[in-house]
């Protein structure tokens, strides 16, 4: 039987935040970790398979995490050097990136088996460490629901047809998936967003979910659409929003007792009401990562 924890798998790195006011600071982020925390910060039990160096920003990272409750599931001590992020932030919050990484894993041991396993942005695309992140996610398949936010990172990967390939084969063997906006405009630029979404479904998972910043997000089932706006709030910047709202909707389902696979078939029958509730949930914890600087997530409390 699936145990009572989320398996976060991906990439940590140190984002160095040039201010629109032109201060430059550094916090832990990346998107695997931003969401291992924000899932830790809503009372979840996680594990988290990343990879770092033996260096001062990898310290940062691994005190970050501890913090923040987050169990390692495999020694991230297996990089020449801690990834980072530049990240500009432009008058509207939003965040420009460019990224100095690697990527691979050590050994992740799977003898808890989780309740869902979560993979994202480029610990799913990079390689070597993406044929790995491939290999975990197909064994544990059997046990867990599959969660994979796409978060493409077009500046560091591209978005040739190789790279949409490995993106499709995550998606394909996912249970939930989660694009934003732009994402799928990189991927599938002569498709609208509906049909994008649309194509992404048919690949097999129970549902997608869009979100289009301040526009809202969407869910996309099968005969099953929700839609929410998102709450307006003063934006100190975008990062980290997306990865909250991917933890909170993992969250959300976690409340409705909907994660593991033998709860497949539920997630994909879920109404459209449910599907508003948890896309709703999400956009709470969105609108307070967006009100403060770098990847802060809520705490349950702060909902």
């Amino acid at each position: 039987m699936p145990m009572d924890n989320v398996l976060v798998v991906g990439e940590s790195l140190v984002d160095i935040v040039h201010a629109a006011d032109g201060a430059t600071l550094e916090y832990a982020g990346g998107s695997a970790a931003n969401v291992a925390v924000a899932l830790a910060r809503l009372g979840r039990s996680v594990r988290f398979a990343t990879a770092w160096a033996d260096d001062a920003r990898g310290a940062v990272l691994a005190a970050h995490l501890e913090q923040a409750g987050v169990q390692l599931a495999a020694d991230p001590h297996v990089l020449a050097r801690t990834a980072t992020a530049a990240a500009t932030i432009g008058s509207d919050g939003a965040a420009s990136y460019e990224f100095d990484l690697e990527w691979r894993l050590g050994e992740v041991g799977v003898d808890e088996h989780p309740v869902a396993v979560h993979v994202c942005s480029l610990g799913a695309v990079v390689e070597p460490g993406a044929d790995q992140v491939r290999e975990l996610v197909t064994r544990l398949r059997e046990v867990a629901t599959i969660s994979y936010d796409v978060n493409a990172r077009p500046a560091i990967t591209g978005t040739g047809p190789e790279v949409l390939a490995l993106v499709e084969q995550l998606v394909a063997v996912s249970d939930l998936v989660k694009a934003s906006d732009e994402d799928l405009a990189h991927l599938y630029p002569d498709l609208e967003l509906e049909d994008a979404a649309g194509h992404l479904l048919g690949l097999g998972p129970s549902a997608v979910v869009v979100t289009r910043g301040g526009a809202g997000a969407s869910w996309f089932g099968p005969g099953v659409t929700a839609e929410v706006a998102s709450l307006p709030v003063d934006v100190a910047d975008t990062i980290g929003a997306g990865d909250t709202f991917g933890a909170a909707t993992i969250d959300a389902l976690w409340e409705r007792d909907l994660l593991g696979a033998d709860h497949r078939d539920r997630l994909r029958d879920l109404s459209a009401a449910d599907a508003e509730a948890v896309l709703a949930h999400a956009a709470r914890a969105a609108a307070v990562t967006v009100s403060r600087p770098g990847a802060d997530p809520p705490y349950r409390d702060e909902l």
